[in-house]
């Protein structure tokens, strides 16, 4: 599948609220499954992306991607309807990248090939660690084993599927993470996404550091940690190519991720989704009703499921190109940085990291190094001008 051009990127989020059991880590907008009746939200995600056509016409899909959430939740017929909406709405003359998020306990023959059929072409895999006691820990409702059967079923129907692993966990040595991460590269997973364990505010993990149930990895562990996960992955023949993401060549980086890393547009359909859209005004911010009820009430009133819309300044947009750009491989265009910012940056700052051997700037586009990844939020503001 080759790799868009920054300026083609244009994808379509679709956000399903639901989860059989919500994680103490996330804080994602999600609800408990439990028995419901789904087809309002349905429609309303239908009638959703055909409103947001309207407004954006003339593109063409390079991704769609369905998260939450538990999207594997869904109906695979609803899952086809999505799909050839989307490919109606915004045909493309390439290939679509179709993403869909599950979780090891939901990989079964029957539903992967009822998801292929449905037309995904991409799995995410929840696997979050390969440790039983560590899954416990995350919330997680599958084991160890289930996890490497359920990856080995996703790989036989779908070649391109990429597994999520959570280190960095409270008293995890970098002994325990190799042994772990070694086996997680063994499975032959094309693409990897590892994230260091984040206490995000109102999660269940904040609570329970504000209880002392448990002590977060400081800083330098969690760099340490960062170190040898770059280096045992690179070694492994899955180099990085952004912060928390691996693969094995440029046919396995993810298409929809890096219509955020770069800036392109994507529309966020469904309870909570967050969008970002080039209008006449500007690059705009959409932002979702929350709760499944406001969702379907706001499209079912207005035609889109806004509660939320702003535009970005020339300034506001040219912090977000920067922030995200320096995150991928792919690095970010200095011209482009310039032109928003409405001047140019700093010589003797860029001069100072590439020198410092954080920075490098080829073929007009300003990228870090991995040394420099450790530092990408400091840098960032240290270019800003």
């Amino acid at each position: 599948m080759p790799l868009p051009a920054p300026d083609q990127l244009f994808g379509v989020y679709i956000h399903w609220p639901f989860c059989a059991r919500v994680c103490p880590y996330c804080d994602f907008n999600v609800y408990a499954a439990k028995s419901r009746d789904t087809s309002a939200l349905e429609a309303a995600i239908l009638s959703d992306l055909k409103a947001h056509a309207k407004c954006t016409p003339n593109r063409k899909l390079t991704s769609l991607y369905f998260g939450g959430g538990t999207p594997s939740l869904c109906r695979p017929d609803f899952l086809k309807d999505v799909i050839e909406l989307c490919e109606t709405l915004w045909p493309s003359k390439v290939p679509i990248e179709i993403t869909l998020e599950t979780n090891p306990e939901d990989v079964t023959p029957g539903a992967l090939n009822a998801w292929k059929a449905a037309g995904i072409n991409r799995l995410s895999l929840g696997v979050q660690a390969l440790n039983d006691e560590a899954l416990k820990f995350l919330g997680r409702n599958h084991t160890r084993a289930q996890a490497l059967t359920a990856i080995e079923a996703a790989l036989s129907v779908f070649p391109n599927t990429t597994i999520d692993m959570i280190y960095a966990r409270p008293g995890q040595s970098i002994e325990d993470w190799k042994g772990e991460l070694s086996e997680a590269l063994g499975t032959g997973a094309p693409h990897i996404s590892l994230y260091e364990l984040t206490i995000k505010e109102k999660t269940a993990f904040a609570k329970q550091v504000e209880r002392e149930r448990f002590i977060p990895l400081d800083d330098e562990a969690q760099a340490d940690l960062y170190t040898e996960t770059l280096s045992q992955c690179a070694d492994a023949g899955l180099p990085a190519y952004e912060v928390s993401n691996h693969a094995r060549s440029e046919a396995f980086w993810s298409r929809h991720n890096l219509t955020y890393w770069q800036s392109g547009e994507w529309l966020g359909i469904g309870p909570g989704a967050e969008g970002k859209i080039n209008l006449d005004a500007g690059r705009t911010t959409t932002q979702a009703a929350r709760k499944v009820s406001d969702y379907i009430e706001a499209v079912e009133s207005t035609g889109t499921g806004w509660a939320d819309s702003f535009t970005l300044s020339g300034r506001e947009a040219a912090e977000e190109a920067l922030i995200l750009g320096l995150r991928s491989k792919m690095g970010v265009e200095r011209a482009k940085l310039e032109r928003l910012f409405g001047e140019p940056l700093n010589d003797v700052k860029l001069t100072s990291l590439k020198e410092s051997g954080h920075l490098l700037e080829e073929d007009g586009r300003l990228k870090l190094t991995e040394e420099g990844w450790l530092l990408a939020d400091y840098i960032s503001v240290e270019l800003t001008p």
